[in-house]
C-alpha cells in the first residue's frame, strides 16, 4: 500500500507541475460558467454539460492514457526493475492518472453550479451527470491503457484505433443501430436494441441521463426502447450496472496485459 500510495503521489505531482490537467478544468469551469449564464439554466445547463461531457471525455480519457504508456516507456521499464509487484505499479499509474483527470472535470463543473446556485436546487441531477463524467473517464483511461499496451511498439496503430474507436462510439453507433432497425423493421428488435445499446457505455451514460430528465422526445430509438421496457427508475438501475460492468473489464483486460507484457 505505502508503494501504491507513493506511485500515486508520484504521478499526481507530475501532472500538477504540467499543468495541461488544470487546463482541462478550467476548460469544463468556463464552458459550464457560459451554459448558465446564456443556456438559460438548471436542467438546460446540465442537459448540455452532459452533451459535452459524453464527447469531450471519452477522447480526452483514452488519448490521454495511450499517451501515457507511450511517454513513459523508459519510466515504466525503470519501475519494472525495482522491487514492486506488476500489479501495483498498474494500479498506481492508472490512478495517479485519472484521479485528476476525472478531479479536473467534477471540481470545474461543480464550482459554477454551486456559485450559481444550481446544485442546490437540483442536487440529484448535478450529481447524476456528475458521476457519469468521473466514471466515464476512468473507463476510457484504462481503455487507452489497454491500447497502449496492445499497440506498444507501434503509436500510428495505437493512434489510429484510439480515434477509430472514439468516433464509433460516440457518434456512429446510435446511426449503425437506426440503419439496422430500418433494414430490419419487420422484426421485433426491441430485445436486440437493448443488449446491443448495453455495449457502449456512452450511449449507456446518454440513456442514463435522458431518463434522469424524462426528456422521450431527445431520447433517441435506444433511449425510447429502454424507457419502455425498464421505465425511468429501472433503466437508471440497469444501465449504472451495465456501466460498473464496462468499468470493470477495461481495468481487469489492462491489468492482465500488463501483467503478461514483455517489456
Amino acid at each position: 500500500m505505502n508503494k501504491l500510495t507513493h506511485i500515486i503521489r508520484s504521478e499526481l505531482k507530475s501532472l500538477m507541475r504540467g499543468k495541461w490537467v488544470m487546463g482541462y478544468g478550467l476548460i469544463f469551469l468556463a464552458l459550464t460558467d457560459v451554459l448558465l449564464r446564456f443556456g438559460g439554466g438548471g436542467p438546460e445547463t446540465l442537459l448540455s454539460l452532459s452533451n459535452v461531457m459524453l464527447l469531450f471525455i471519452p477522447l480526452v480519457g483514452m488519448i490521454y492514457g495511450i499517451l501515457y504508456i507511450y511517454q513513459s516507456r523508459e519510466f515504466v521499464e525503470l519501475l519494472l526493475t525495482q522491487p514492486i509487484a506488476r500489479n501495483t505499479l498498474y494500479w498506481g499509474l492508472y490512478l495517479g492518472i485519472s484521479i485528476p483527470l476525472m478531479s479536473a472535470f467534477v471540481i470545474g463543473s461543480l464550482l459554477p453550479l454551486i456559485w450559481h446556485g444550481i446544485f442546490v436546487l437540483d442536487v440529484g441531477s448535478t450529481v447524476l451527470v456528475l458521476g457519469l463524467g468521473a466514471v466515464l473517464t476512468l473507463i476510457f483511461v484504462s481503455l487507452g491503457f489497454v491500447l497502449g499496451l496492445a499497440f506498444y511498439d507501434d503509436r500510428i496503430k495505437g493512434f489510429g484505433f484510439t480515434i477509430v474507436i472514439w468516433l464509433f462510439m460516440a457518434i456512429l453507433y446510435d446511426g449503425l443501430i437506426l440503419f439496422l432497425v430500418f433494414l430490419l423493421g419487420d422484426y421485433p428488435l426491441d430485445k436486440f436494441v437493448i443488449i446491443v445499446s448495453m455495449l457502449n457505455p456512452i450511449d449507456l451514460a446518454r440513456i442514463m441521463v435522458m431518463l434522469e430528465f424524462d426528456i422521450s422526445a431527445l431520447m433517441g430509438y435506444t433511449g425510447a426502447v429502454f424507457n419502455r421496457f425498464f421505465g425511468s427508475s429501472y433503466g437508471v438501475i440497469t444501465a449504472a450496472a451495465m456501466l460498473v460492468v464496462w468499468l470493470v473489464i477495461p481495468m481487469w483486460s489492462g491489468l492482465n496485459v500488463f501483467s503478461k507484457k514483455d517489456f
